[in-house]
């Protein structure tokens, strides 16, 4: 099972690692081309026995509470893609010299295996944040183009089913996580682009290096672009040690003015230098800065690396400007939620790790900032200082708020500081009381807790919810 197509699945046997939303559409794919499919999973829950089950009925083998041990007889496994490469059933898997593809994987190997169906090039979208409206904006554009796409990988529609089902489309834009990346040795993007790097998912990848090594996997074979960030150095040194086809350029996106094979901005335009007859000479306009919703500094940034993909793929300017328009951002991302007594109220929940937090604060002048939460080994000190004159005031909540205080401490030691020793769900309606009695008129209170939810919230989406709601009661008693 080396890198090309795999084109005869019969009595293959075939590992899945983990159940879940990948495993389990992954073993019936599997199963469905004549695999023997083994699945074999951490846990054995109610829900995992249910997931089973389902497995079971079709002829599946299930392992539940054993993914540690490789199944005898195994040639490949497919990994969910949170599965560690530390984790023993891998290391079992190297030793036997058995290949370790991600689900990922599996779909880039299965285009082509449809009869009739055109296979679509991927443009593909990573980086530590952004990536999630990136990718969304690239459909919005693709579509304004008049091209079939999805947006698929890490959200919307899962890879397998755009590669597989009955939907044909013209091309894809495709959000890869760094774990995706890890397990995709093969996959060679039409174009592709790393939006950012910064430290995260550490405990996984092992170190700072490893995971960028592994987002830099997504420049591997590109054919067309290689789209990298102007502000952050280190995606630009991906771009050149990427091994890419003859002819692939770098291109580069930027706030400021764009230089030769760049995107930037010009007096509120968004402009293109890259994809044009002259480009050390001329510039194209795509759209003005205000059809970007919401017109955030990185949310412009993302913007712009859409665009670039979508260039790179031959879409008309208008196509970027129409397809701006239309996008809508989702839920819980720089999401403005009220104005009360002249103080907006903005729920940027999604915002769970540092730098995702600078990005979120540096779009407004006057903060009153609710953050809090779980660090995950983060540290608080650099977000801090870049972020001090911003800061009005602070509401801290959620279990680790002691790194963020002492960073505060030593910061921005002038800022009023609310420190709530509260973890219950309750907790969200004091912070926006508190975060109220510190704003005035012209002043933003910003949830944006650069931490995990899960000490307080089942995830970022009730964290956001709940400040929401605690807005709209401060709203009804004004």
């Amino acid at each position: 099972m080396g890198s090309g197509q795999v084109t005869d699945w019969q009595g293959k046997h075939v590992t899945v690692a983990g159940l879940g939303v990948s495993g389990v559409p992954a073993a019936k794919v599997l199963h469905g081309l004549g695999a023997r499919v083994t699945v074999v999973n951490d846990g054995d829950d109610p829900r995992t026995r249910e997931q089973a089950a389902e497995l079971q009925a079709l002829g599946v083998t299930v392992r539940l509470g054993d993914g540690a041990t490789l199944p005898e007889g195994t040639e490949l496994v497919v990994t969910a893609p949170g599965w560690r490469p530390d984790k023993p059933l891998f290391l079992a898997a190297e030793r036997a010299g058995v290949p370790v593809w991600g689900d990922v994987e599996l779909a880039w190997r299965l285009r082509g295996t449809v009869p009739g169906k055109p296979v679509a090039p991927w443009l593909c979208v990573t980086g530590t944040n952004g990536k999630t409206t990136t990718t969304q904006m690239l459909a919005s554009i693709l579509r304004a183009a008049g091209l079939r796409t999805a947006a698929v990988g890490n959200i919307g529609v899962s890879l397998l089913d755009a590669v597989l089902g009955d939907e044909p489309y013209d091309v894809l834009a495709v959000e890869l996580s760094s774990y995706q990346l890890h397990w995709a040795p093969s996959l060679r993007a039409h174009s592709a682009a790393v939006l950012n790097l910064a430290p995260d998912h550490l405990d996984w990848h092992g170190s700072m290096e490893a995971y960028a090594r592994d987002k830099g996997r997504v420049y591997e074979g590109n054919q067309v672009a290689c789209v990298y960030n102007v502000a952050d150095k280190a995606t630009e040194d991906l771009v050149r040690e990427a091994d890419v086809e003859e002819g692939c350029r770098a291109v580069g996106f930027t706030l400021g003015t764009p230089g030769p094979s760049q995107l930037g901005v010009v007096e509120g335009i968004l402009v293109d230098r890259a994809f044009v007859e002259n480009r050390r000479e001329s510039a194209q306009e795509l759209a003005e800065v205000s059809d970007v919703n919401p017109p955030a500094p990185h949310n412009i940034a993302n913007a712009l690396a859409a665009a670039a993909l979508a260039r790179a793929f031959g879409v008309p300017p208008q196509a970027v400007r129409d397809g701006l328009r239309a996008f809508t951002p989702d839920a819980h991302r720089i999401a403005h939620v009220a104005d009360v007594h002249g103080v907006a109220y903005v729920d940027d929940s999604k915002a769970t790790n540092t730098h995702a937090a600078e990005a979120s604060l540096a779009a407004y002048g006057s903060i009153v900032w609710i953050a809090g939460g779980l660090a995950k080994g983060a540290t608080f000190d650099e977000l801090v200082a870049r972020s001090a004159g911003r800061l009005r005031g602070v509401v801290l909540i959620g279990a680790d708020r002691a790194l963020i205080r002492e960073a505060l401490a030593r910061h921005a030691p002038e800022v009023p500081v609310v420190d709530l020793d509260r973890t219950d769900t309750g907790a969200m309606l004091q912070a926006v009381q508190e975060a109220a009695r510190l704003a005035q008129p012209g002043d933003t209170v910003l949830l944006a807790p650069a931490c995990a939810s899960m000490d307080m919230f089942a995830n970022y989406n009730k964290r956001g919810d709940a400040f929401a709601e605690a807005v709209r009661e401060l709203g009804a008693g004004a």
